[in-house]
Parts: structure tokens; C-alpha cells; sequence
């Protein structure tokens, strides 16, 4: 299978426009293609419209390589992996519940929404080596501090890789960057590789 500039953009009946501030995802696919220039203030201060972009890079990003290699080998299971990555775009970009953080002065509510933790989790987790995330699920009650939650991820491990080592590693670095950024109580990461793939 060739993929072509267009093979990149995703398709607009497949994701939620209601969720983007007013924009939809082909307005976005396109911004996305003139390099975010010239920059659009409208876009760049929605969350949900900068949440969507990063997700839309990070599929073109791993469309490039490790997506035509598995094309050459399984057309129709190409096919499949897109569409699931699609779905869990579609699940992770609604903002979802508030995750408080805490600040001196009681006047302040400060929050951070569930959708930018779940972005800092595949982030962290994609930048780990050896792994694509897939999808990233909090259980628990977030919204109330101290509560501790339970991280459920699912992700592809690349070919070669040890799983058991490779999750203990995916699990501190998730832990570090959590304790780093969130005030979440993390009682356990769950890790389920679904896929392995060659890097």
C-alpha cells in the first residue's frame, strides 16, 4: 500500500467536530499541513484544538514508517490498526473529568482536564522507546484529591523488545511523569500489550 499526503488526513466522518471550540478536523488536518503557520490565535488557545493536533501529528508521525511496513505486509490489518487508533483519538479528546491541583490562595480552583492527563501519559509513554501507546483509561475518582487511581493502558511493543521489562520501564517513567506534573495518587499501572510491531 503507497501512502500519499492525502492517505494522512483523517477522515472527517470518523471524528467528532463538536468537541473543537467550532472548528472541525478537516480545518485543523489543514492547518496541521501548512505547518501551523500562519498561526491561528483561535486554535492555539483551544485546548481541545491543540489536543486534536498533537494526536493528528503524533498518527502522521507514526504513519510515515511503521505504518507502510505493515501495510506491505497485511493491507487489511493496516486498516484495522488505523481505525483503532482512530477510536481512541476520538475517546481521549473530549476533556473528560477535572483533576484538581492544589494551589496556597483557597480563592483559586486550578485544574488540569482528564484528556491532558491521559496526553501527558501517551506522551511520556511514546517518548519511553520501544513502545506505541494506544489506549489510556483513569479509573478512579479523579476529581477528588487524595483518591488513589488506577492507570490502564494498552500499547504495541516493538518487535524484539522484552514485555516484562519493557512495562516496568513504561510504569516508572509513567509514575515519575505523574508525580511530576499531577497530584494524582497512583495505586497501580496496568499495562496490556495488544500489538507488537518493527521498528
Amino acid at each position: 500500500m503507497a501512502m500519499s499526503d492525502d492517505d494522512q488526513t483523517l477522515p472527517a466522518d470518523v471524528l467528532p467536530d463538536a468537541d473543537l471550540d467550532g472548528h472541525t478536523f478537516d480545518e485543523l488536518a489543514e492547518y496541521l499541513d501548512r505547518g501551523r503557520t500562519p498561526q491561528d490565535p483561535d486554535i492555539e488557545s483551544s485546548a481541545a484544538c491543540r489536543l486534536a493536533l498533537s494526536n493528528m501529528q503524533r498518527l502522521r508521525e507514526l504513519s510515515v514508517d511503521a505504518m507502510q511496513r505493515r501495510a506491505d505486509a497485511d493491507p487489511d490489518r493496516e486498516n484495522a490498526w488505523i481505525d483503532g487508533l482512530l477510536t481512541t483519538i476520538r475517546a481521549e479528546i473530549t476533556s473528560g473529568r477535572d483533576v484538581p491541583v492544589s494551589h496556597p490562595d483557597p480563592r483559586l480552583r486550578l485544574v488540569l482536564t482528564e484528556a491532558a492527563v491521559r496526553n501527558l501519559i501517551r506522551r511520556a509513554g511514546d517518548t519511553t522507546g520501544g513502545i506505541v501507546m494506544g489506549r489510556c483509561t483513569l479509573t478512579g475518582d479523579v476529581s477528588t484529591p487524595g483518591t488513589p487511581i488506577t492507570v490502564d493502558l494498552t500499547a504495541a511493543i516493538a518487535y524484539g523488545q522484552v514485555a516484562e521489562q519493557t512495562a516496568d520501564r513504561l510504569r516508572r517513567r509513567l509514575a515519575d511523569v505523574l508525580t511530576r506534573h499531577t497530584e494524582l495518587v497512583i495505586e497501580q499501572i496496568d499495562v496490556r500489550f495488544d500489538d507488537v510491531y518493527v521498528p
